[in-house]
């Protein structure tokens, strides 16, 4: 009675378990639950936003707590809250400011969405949540908040002595002084071609935040699965992402082409759109899978959209206009015109913010609209 006591069957099984190697292990988790787990540490918004724990709390960013927003936030979301006060402590344009807002804004929106579908247990293999954070590590990089400070380079849509030289790219700065230079622009059509180069400059930067998520998730896959696993993984997931990547180089490439045409000839009176984002979108609708119908009426829709950018863009130069008036205002001390302007800054700015979010969100509909098209070609 004294001797020890024999482990029963069960219990050697569980140590059994235990006791297994960890590689084998991983590989017995289902392959969209591994994806996931592997995927999302390495697009996480980076530590100096995420340190602060409390700030993070599921009660600052749950949906249910939306309508307690303390008074003077802009976010019902901290973490969102926290990027905008970093954005305005980095001193951009009111212009850049009020594009970061209208980004933020839909990136809280598409947030919020995702949460309510997580509760009713959609989502399960996590694609939505890796789109958005992906989404927002574009947005850091595009406004100079993820610490690297070429992303900070180009403050302004608008065309002014400040940025007009600081694209940060040799072949862009020279195609750019070719076309200041050249005579064959009006102001009002260079004004046009420099948002072309900014929106050049945007494509190249969400294209490297895409090359660096993909090569980081292919490193940990190679670290933690086995070459059968790997090569599973590859051939069901990564293939997509290299295939959005190859379709963004193709787009940067053709940008290129372009900006060197317009900059060497001027613009031509036979061009179908004239916004960048238009002449994007309308490139992809001509290769997706329309119908003759379909197309003439997503031409007709992108119309619209390059009217709505046209009125956004007349609001941007007069909230900088009024920005630079208020600034020499101050600078007299007169209190009655300093008050007036304030006042008619505030709502410029509003109004700015409003248009940027609509149009923001009018093309997130219009590229979706041509993603599908092409997705059910393929």
């Amino acid at each position: 009675m004294g001797g020890p006591t024999r482990p029963s069957p069960v219990s050697l099984l569980a140590l059994q378990r235990k006791m297994a190697p960890r590689r084998e292990r991983v590989s017995t988790l289902p392959r969209l639950q591994l994806l996931v787990l592997l995927l999302l540490p390495l697009m996480l918004v980076p530590q100096p936003i995420a340190g602060h724990g409390g700030k993070y709390s599921r009660e600052k960013n749950e949906p249910e707590m939306a309508a307690k927003r303390e008074s003077g936030e802009e976010f019902r979301m901290e973490k969102l809250n926290q990027l905008w006060e970093k954005a305005k402590r980095l001193h951009l344009s009111p212009v850049r400011l009020a594009e970061l807002h209208s980004d933020l804004k839909i990136q809280e929106r598409d947030e919020l969405n995702w949460k309510k579908l997580k509760v009713e247990g959609l989502d399960k293999d996590g694609e939505k949540e890796a789109k958005l954070i992906h989404n927002l590590n574009v947005i850091l990089a595009r406004y100079g908040l993820d610490g690297r400070k070429d992303a900070q380079m180009v403050h302004s849509n608008a065309l002014n002595e400040d940025t007009q030289d600081e694209l940060g790219d040799p072949r862009l700065e020279k195609l750019w002084h070719k076309a200041k230079t050249s005579g064959k622009f009006s102001s009002e059509e260079l004004d046009k071609l420099w948002r072309e180069f900014l929106h050049y400059k945007e494509k190249i930067q969400e294209y490297n935040v895409l090359l660096d998520t993909l090569s980081r998730a292919e490193e940990g896959y190679e670290n933690l699965l086995s070459p059968s696993d790997m090569a599973h993984i590859k051939s069901d997931t990564l293939i997509s992402k290299h295939s959005e990547l190859k379709d963004r180089l193709r787009s940067i490439n053709q940008g290129l082409d372009r900006l060197r045409k317009v900059s060497h000839q001027g613009y031509g009176s036979t061009t179908e759109f004239e916004e960048p984002r238009v002449i994007d979108l309308w490139d992809l609708a001509q290769s997706a899978n329309f119908t003759e119908k379909e197309l003439e009426s997503f031409r007709e829709e992108l119309k619209h959209f390059e009217a709505k950018i046209e009125k956004h863009n007349h609001y941007q130069k007069q909230l900088e206009i009024s920005h630079q008036k208020l600034k020499h205002v101050e600078s007299i001390g007169d209190p009655e015109h300093i008050s007036r302007n304030k006042e008619k800054y505030v709502l410029l700015e509003e109004k700015t913010k409003e248009l940027g979010y609509k149009v923001k969100k009018h093309l997130q509909d219009l590229s979706s609209r041509v993603s599908r098209a092409r997705h059910n070609e393929l």
